[in-house]
């Protein structure tokens, strides 16, 4: 393999492990895989195809074209989309036999009449909005009941195939947090009511990430793991749920170490600037690769197993690093943003801490022209 400029490498090792303990502690419920915006920047192709040989029973994705990649990637189970998708395109998820989200009457209704000369039906799942406040058909004292008359009337929509019914924690990553208390009595009513008016829906699901580790009373027939599937905790705490293995880590090289004998300044605008001598590195990783300017200054990398502070603010290219107590450290050597070195680590909670942010940002935000390399049983390819 060449040597990458910047690059992630992932473990599909650890994610199948993930996987496996998210599925004992899912019971009895089936496991929708989330692979939403390329699997959280881990390849959503690569993630899937491993997920699904290891008995994943179904997919979630935020749009149809992240579907149709799945799809196109030879993915058979169902694939469900979480957010919203253009009418028009109906007649192609029920071709693909994806699920759709629907999250008021008058959208189903939109569905149906894109489906009249489909020949085919679409699935959907409706979502309930419990206290999330962002999609959803509403739960509330007064808006419950008409809530459950609409589904009621999209259920028995002729180009629709009513199958399943979710909703999503405000709060799951919080244990004991009353609002997920509030959030499932909301939800049981809304399932009551659709009972009284004939509605079964057969794949009843609630529990995101948090919800699997923390609210073992909400699996119903279906959770939905995202970032634990990717060794990270809901919570954004350095320490992650028990028994989860980081699969990501994003690496850089050194392209330039200087030796200044003087005082200097470092990057635009100045804001670091040496006491003394000192020994900086640049690195080929900045806020165009992902790596956001608001961690400038704020952040360590690692370099031959140890830590070098970020100086000066990060460039759209490059970035500095002070490698004053690494004399070992050459050009060409693998440098660490988070991950891990040997037996030292950066996790990717302490990155999104520092960015006032949360992992899920951190992992998302490399862009195209970083590549991907994979691990996977002693195999080991890359992006192309």
């Amino acid at each position: 393999m060449k040597a990458l400029r910047t690059y992630l490498e992932i473990s599909l090792d650890n994610i199948e492990h993930n996987f496996r303990l998210i599925r004992e502690r899912a019971g009895s419920a089936g496991v929708m895989a989330v692979v939403k915006a390329d699997a959280y920047g881990h390849g959503a192709e690569e993630v899937a195809r491993v997920l699904e040989d290891c008995g994943a029973d179904r997919f979630a994705v935020a749009t149809a074209d992240e579907a149709a990649e799945l799809r196109a990637a030879g993915i058979t189970r169902p694939v469900m989309v979480l957010g919203v998708s253009d009418p028009s395109r109906a007649p192609e998820l029920a071709e693909m036999r994806v699920i759709q989200t629907v999250g008021s009457l008058k959208y189903a209704e939109m569905l149906d009449s894109a489906l009249a000369d489909c020949g085919r039906k679409l699935l959907i799942h409706f979502a309930a909005d419990t206290g999330m406040s962002r999609l959803g058909f509403e739960t509330g004292a007064v808006t419950a009941v008409r809530s459950a008359d609409e589904i009621a009337r999209a259920a028995r929509l002729g180009h629709l195939e009513a199958e399943g019914i979710f909703t999503h924690f405000a709060t799951s990553e919080i244990p004991g947090e009353p609002f997920q208390r509030e959030q499932l009595e909301r939800f049981a009513h809304l399932l009551g009511l659709l009972r009284e008016r004939g509605v079964e829906l057969h794949t009843v699901h609630i529990s995101n990430s948090g919800a699997i580790f923390n609210i073992p009373g909400a699996r119903f027939d279906m959770v939905r793991p995202g970032i634990v599937l990717y060794g990270v905790s809901p919570d954004g705490e350095v320490l992650p749920c028990e028994g989860l293995r980081p699969a990501m880590s994003l690496r850089t090289r050194i392209v330039q170490i200087h030796e200044y004998t003087e005082p200097v300044s470092v990057s635009y605008g100045r804001r670091f600037r040496s006491e003394g001598p000192i020994r900086t590195g640049t690195v080929a990783i900045g806020y165009a690769d992902g790596l956001h300017r608001a961690l400038s200054g704020k952040i360590d990398m690692l370099v031959c197993g140890k830590r070098a502070r970020q100086i000066g603010n990060i460039c759209m290219d490059m970035s500095m690093i002070d490698l004053t107590g690494i004399p070992e450290a050459k050009v060409g050597d693998v440098v660490t943003v988070f991950g891990s070195d040997g037996d030292a680590s950066i996790p990717v909670e302490e990155v999104a801490a520092a960015a006032g942010t949360i992992p899920y940002e951190i992992m998302c935000a490399p862009s195209p022209r970083v590549a991907k390399v994979w691990h996977y049983r002693g195999k080991i390819w890359e992006s192309k």
